[in-house]
């Protein structure tokens, strides 16, 4: 399912974070923080009445400015106002209209989105009242008054906002074409990845109409199978502030993914795993995709028989959370191993999609417990009754128990393993959910 997503944009000082925090607070539930992944989001999965979104934070807009930091932070802003399906504009009612605002909203109009106009710091509706109409003139539409702080005012916003989300979003897609995103930092080869796969395969290059993200998909036909790759290689890097660009280059890759079975992340070899690749691959974690990690530029590597082993533990020790994905060394320039990628690309989507007995599951389960017995408090001791599975993509578990205060984490990843070792499940993630049986035995 593909998530509308919804950015807001304003110049420096407006409350544009007041009003994030306030609706990642109140309205939407937070992924829980990963392990490798930064706790310094810019983007958050909300719900406002039924439908899903994703928001997007970005930093304030000076569209004349020639300070550096404020350029390369107008620069992303334009990349969120691209990607975005929808945009709220936040203006101050405080400090009333500015010429600053005016040019940010012809900006806006140039981008030709849907735009929602918020006037922000309205502590007093009826005193303030005569604050909000000067906001007409700049054109955008009527202004929502609201006080981000005071979390007043966001109702009628958001009723406003999702009146925009484009028709059928967050619903299955009809075509069911496997949907490759191929994700990562600029330079690392995802342009050449897609046109080594086309050119070898020799197919038409299509660009599929009826997206609005800035992305290219591309018909993939290998062995008689049609793949979409979607290409998000057209961040590039427009600045020298490092941690600016790393912090905003992940809006493209929110958008992919959302849209994607699975995800190739794409690194350096030279380079091996950084910071933003870690923060990249907890976004399809977190989304439960199917996961391959691409080590890409591996023909310049000066290597022996230990390399690969040792390489490979090296990802798994900056991404101990995704254990689970495919790790294939390529080079997107010659096309080494390319023809293998595609077959790791069928079985992560067939474990994706792998649907166990509810049997064979309890048998796991039983076993386990045997072997290792399960978290003790107080005297308690968790109980496990029964396992089944109850959805794919990814796959996902629930286990009936006794007290859910009595579960951990490492018990849980204990649970996995034991499934894992059975069934494999390379590539996917899987979801475990506990359940309390009332009136179980204690």
């Amino acid at each position: 399912m593909s998530k509308p997503i919804t950015a807001v944009i304003g110049r420096p000082n407006v409350g544009k974070s007041t009003l994030f925090n306030a609706l990642a607070g109140q309205m939407i539930s937070i992924v829980e923080d990963t392990p490798g992944v930064t706790r310094d989001r810019i983007y958050a999965d909300c719900t406002w009445l039924d439908h899903s979104f994703t928001l997007i934070d970005t930093g304030g807009i000076e569209p004349k400015s020639d300070d550096l930091m404020l350029k390369s932070m107008r620069e992303q802003a334009e990349i969120a106002i691209e990607t975005a399906d929808v945009i709220i504009f936040m203006t101050d009612a405080k400090e009333g209209l500015v010429d600053a605002d005016y040019e940010v909203a012809d900006m806006l109009r140039k981008a030709q989105k849907p735009v929602v106009l918020a006037v922000n710091k309205i502590d007093n509706f009826k005193a303030q009242q005569n604050d909000i109409y000067e906001f007409y003139n700049l054109g955008i539409g009527d202004p929502y008054p609201i006080c981000a702080s005071q979390k007043t005012g966001l109702g009628d916003l958001l009723d406003e906002v999702v009146k925009h989300f484009p028709e059928g979003s967050g619903k299955e897609e009809e075509d069911d074409r496997p949907r490759i995103a191929v994700i990562g930092k600029p330079n690392v080869g995802k342009s050449s990845l897609i046109n080594k796969l086309t050119g070898e395969n020799r197919v038409i290059v299509t660009d599929i109409a009826g997206t609005t993200r800035d992305s290219i998909d591309t018909d993939i036909k290998h062995n008689g199978k049609e793949y979409i790759f979607i290409d998000t290689a057209g961040l590039r890097r427009k600045s020298r502030i490092k941690e600016d660009i790393e912090r905003y280059s992940i809006i493209r890759a929110v958008a992919a993914v959302e849209r994607a079975d699975v995800v190739i992340l794409m690194i350096d070899a030279a380079e091996g795993i950084t910071e933003q690749d870690a923060k990249i691959a907890g976004i399809a974690h977190e989304r439960g995709k199917g996961m391959i990690i691409a080590v890409n530029k591996w023909d310049l590597i000066i290597k022996d028989n230990k390399t690969v082993n040792e390489y490979s533990a090296k990802i798994r020790s900056r991404l101990p959370f995704m254990s689970y994905a495919e790790i294939i060394y390529i080079s997107a320039q010659t096309g080494q191993r390319l023809p293998r990628l595609f077959d790791i690309i069928d079985a992560v989507i067939e474990n994706h999609a792998m649907r166990v007995g509810t049997g064979a599951l309890n048998e796991i389960l039983m076993e386990a417990v045997a072997m290792k017995q399960p978290p003790s408090d107080k005297g308690r001791r968790l109980k496990l009754y029964y396992i089944t599975q109850v959805s794919v993509k990814p796959p996902t578990f629930v286990i009936f128990i006794n007290d859910k205060k009595l579960t951990h984490f490492s018990y849980t990843r204990y649970i996995e393993n034991c499934i894992r070792g059975t069934f494999g499940f390379r590539g996917t993630p899987l979801n475990f959910i506990y359940r309390e049986r009332k009136g179980a035995e204690e």
